[in-house]
């Protein structure tokens, strides 16, 4: 209600000034939905039913933390600078004093120690990038082991692969762009990997690095890849398998009053929004408490990068110990092939990762051909109902967690005071044997929880004690099917 300066409005003048208002609000309206359309669609849009279960909340984290980089990014892209040319340090950390280190690190350093919450959004930016990616792993996990990818979902399967992918890239270019002793080691690493691509390795190579390693269009380059094509194609991506999920129908667990035809939830407004938005808080919220309380990717401490230094221990981000730990694997098997050498590189950390992520893309096809299955499915299935596919899955993530561990073979070798051959050694065994072991346990104990009807993660219901004729009692066991649920 608009007031004039010394003037009291009356109640029926009040009342139409609130007409005028929603006059006004209804107008712009129709004049937004002659033209686009935006009164059904938002209708639909506020009434659209998701399942109320914490497992589908699992995109919606990386959604989040998706939010927190690209308001910490921007803020970092105001003072961080691509330039490898050499300056001298002049900051306020003491032991760098005088030292000749690229502008890239001197802009690093400038964020952590000069710039108002400048450490804080740096550290914010990189917990976030990595609970992205756990939150990306976590969700394909749950989307395979209750086989969500089936008829009618498979391109946005597909989708989601490419975004852990994209997801992966994007970190590994903001990894690279401190420019300290670390992300120099690790440019190297990736320069010699993708050197040794048969037929097309150098010229993949000096595309992406500008010239041969060390080159001065590196940095340059990956902040273009990191700030701008990657990004770009992530969040178009994210917006097209949101987009897909709402046009297809969200799945849903099996239960009561649930079928293949309808869907069981709450609606988007107002009782999913504001979950969502709760979400993005905590999300926010934890993210910022992490790089508050735990340090991470100080680049002060290991300095600016030296071709001629090496440090070690050293291990990249979580989601790259596997390809590190695949080349401290990898055995020297190298020969000509028509005149190209074949790197003992090419096997570990290029054949490897794409022979996995081709076969994980592909997998609704694959498991249909196995199957035979081409009916389109709603509703999700219990691991234990598909002990193949479950046990299938299984054996992947320890394919990918033996390498994880052998990433660290150096740090293993001291914990357990051994030699780093003697951790390397076993670790290769584990590689062929663990996944086999994993899929026959797997798949047994898959089809005794499906045979049996138990529930380990429920807690037991209990026995009952019954009154006979006689006075006494009788203790009643539970059926197995029944445990976590009260008998009467």
């Amino acid at each position: 209600m608009r007031l004039r300066r010394g003037r009291t409005a009356t109640p029926a003048q009040g009342a139409r000034e609130e007409r005028g208002d929603l006059d006004r609000f209804e107008r712009a309206q129709n004049w937004l939905d002659e033209r686009l359309g935006t009164t059904s669609f938002a209708r639909r849009a506020l009434r659209t039913v998701f399942p109320d279960h914490w497992s589908f909340l699992l995109g919606e984290i990386a959604l989040g933390c998706l939010v927190v980089l690209v308001v910490t990014g921007v803020f970092l892209t105001f003072f961080y600078t691509p330039d490898p040319r050499g300056v001298t340090y002049d900051g306020p950390y003491a032991p760098l004093k005088g030292e000749q280190v690229s502008a890239a690190y001197d802009s690093t350093m400038r964020l952590s120690f000069e710039v108002k919450a400048g450490l804080l959004m740096r550290q914010t930016h990189h917990w976030a990038t990595l609970v992205l990616l756990a939150a990306i792993v976590v969700h394909l996990c749950g989307v395979f082991f209750t086989r969500a990818f089936r008829r009618p979902r498979e391109l946005n399967w597909v989708i989601g692969v490419v975004l852990l992918l994209l997801a992966m890239a994007e970190g590994l270019t903001g990894y690279w762009l401190p420019d300290d002793l670390l992300s120099g080691v690790s440019i190297h690493i990736g320069y010699s990997v993708i050197f040794t691509i048969p037929v097309i390795g150098t010229r993949v190579a000096y595309l992406l690095f500008g010239g041969e390693f060390p080159a001065a269009d590196m940095l340059p380059r990956f902040f273009v890849f990191h700030v701008l094509l990657l990004p770009a194609l992530l969040l178009g991506l994210a917006g097209v398998h949101v987009a897909i999920v709402a046009l297809q129908r969200h799945t849903q667990f099996r239960g009561p009053g649930r079928t293949e035809h309808n869907l069981v939830g709450k609606r988007f407004w107002p009782q999913h929004a504001f979950k969502s938005v709760s979400l993005l808080l905590l999300v926010a919220a934890a993210c910022a408490g992490l790089a508050g309380l735990a340090q991470i990717n100080p680049v002060w401490q290991s300095g600016p990068f030296k071709a001629a230094r090496v440090t070690s221990p050293a291990q990249p981000d979580w989601y790259l110990g596997w390809v590190d730990g695949l080349l401290r694997l990898g055995g020297p098997w190298s020969f000509k092939v028509f005149g190209y050498t074949v790197s003992e590189n090419f096997w570990p950390a290029i054949l490897f990762p794409a022979i996995a992520f081709g076969v994980l893309t592909l997998w609704p096809w694959i498991e249909r051909r196995f199957t035979g299955d081409r009916t389109a499915h709603h509703l999700l299935d219990r691991p234990r109902d598909a002990p193949a596919h479950t046990a299938t899955g299984l054996a992947g993530l320890v394919l990918f967690l033996i390498p994880f561990l052998a990433g660290g073979n150096d740090i293993l070798a001291v914990l357990l005071n051994v030699s780093v051959e003697t951790v390397t050694r076993i670790l290769r065994y584990a590689l062929f044997i663990a996944p086999l072991l994993t899929w026959l346990v797997a798949f047994w104990v898959c089809r005794w929880l499906r045979a049996t009807r138990v529930h380990p993660a429920t807690p037991a219901a209990g026995v009952r004690l019954r009154r006979t004729p006689s006075g006494g009692y009788e203790t009643i066991w539970p059926d197995p099917g029944t445990s976590g649920r009260h008998i009467s």
